[in-house]
């Protein structure tokens, strides 16, 4: 069954589905979007050379049938799509359904839901026009992955009356973290101290971002790899304070993300790397569904 789900920034949302009141008749822009090569072209040159090639904004459009036994039932009903999706309140969250995929995208009401004329069944059937724009053309998983770099680890055993075990701290300074996804990712790292200026390394490529500061027993460090939204943060587990930590950085880190298919990362510090408890977390992205 396919179904589309509207929040928007209101927390206020919509199902558009099989069921009564919005049914769903059309969707249109999961998959293709306009891509934007970029070339460059000397003086004499024969063609162009190639530079990259991005992906434009995504836009989507839903067609539906709204239902209703009389005008007042359809006029609420209008009512709700209207307030779901008014462009004013910016960007909401689109979350698209089909089987057992499910996925989510950032998306924009282009202009306010549209009703054409339904002639003599406007009291009982009125069809609805969406058109959303999404700036961010990927389609995201709907939960976030997540892995702890160390963790406790199974020790010595002992036959005693009552078996007991005795556990140690792995000091794994390598993991395997796999992108399902059809593109590169972004990254957030959390570092709980202590640990005296923490590395993490991209071993395939050699990048690496590192922190030249003390990270305390009671602080946590989080650092954002996003595009438009890379962030450092130092923050008190205890207050909840939090300070911007980006001048900490050291000047040869790259705020690198994880590729499609496996990456090897690595972790270490200059001190409490054993101690210190470090979480990678990341969101799949897909071209379309």
């Amino acid at each position: 069954m396919e179904r589309v789900t509207f929040i928007n920034s209101k927390g206020q949302s919509v199902e558009l589905g099989n069921n009564s009141p919005f049914i769903l008749t059309k969707f249109e822009g999961t998959g293709a979007v306009n891509v934007d090569i970029q070339t460059q072209k000397s003086p004499f040159q024969d063609g162009e050379t190639y530079i990259d090639n991005l992906l434009e904004p995504r836009s989507i459009s839903i067609e539906i049938m709204i239902l209703a036994d009389d005008t007042e039932e359809m006029m609420e009903n209008r009512r709700k799509l209207l307030q779901a999706f008014n462009p004013k309140l910016g960007e909401g969250k689109l979350i698209y359904e089909y089987g057992k995929v499910k996925r989510e995208i950032k998306a924009i009401p282009e202009l306010a839901p549209v009703f054409p004329d339904a002639g003599d069944f406007k009291d009982t059937m009125q069809p609805g026009l969406i058109q959303l724009y999404c700036p961010n053309p990927f389609w995201l998983d709907t939960f976030i992955e997540s892995e702890e770099m160390a963790d406790w680890v199974g020790g010595l055993r002992f036959p005693l009356q009552l078996p007991m075990m005795f556990a140690g701290r792995s000091s794994r300074q390598h993991t395997v973290i796999h992108n399902a996804g059809d593109v590169d990712t972004p990254i957030v790292f959390e570092f709980l101290g202590p640990a005296t200026n923490p590395v993490v390394t991209k071993v395939d490529t050699g990048e690496y971002i590192k922190v030249n500061r003390e990270i305390a027993v009671n602080e946590k460090l989080i650092i954002t790899t996003e595009f438009g939204n890379k962030k450092v943060i130092l923050e008190n587990i205890e207050t909840k304070e939090r300070v911007n930590a980006f001048g900490w950085i050291d000047l040869g880190s790259t705020f690198f993300q994880l590729e499609p298919g496996n990456n090897l990362i690595s972790y270490s510090a200059d001190s409490g790397q054993e101690t210190a408890r470090v979480w990678i977390r990341w969101r799949n992205r897909y071209v379309g569904v």
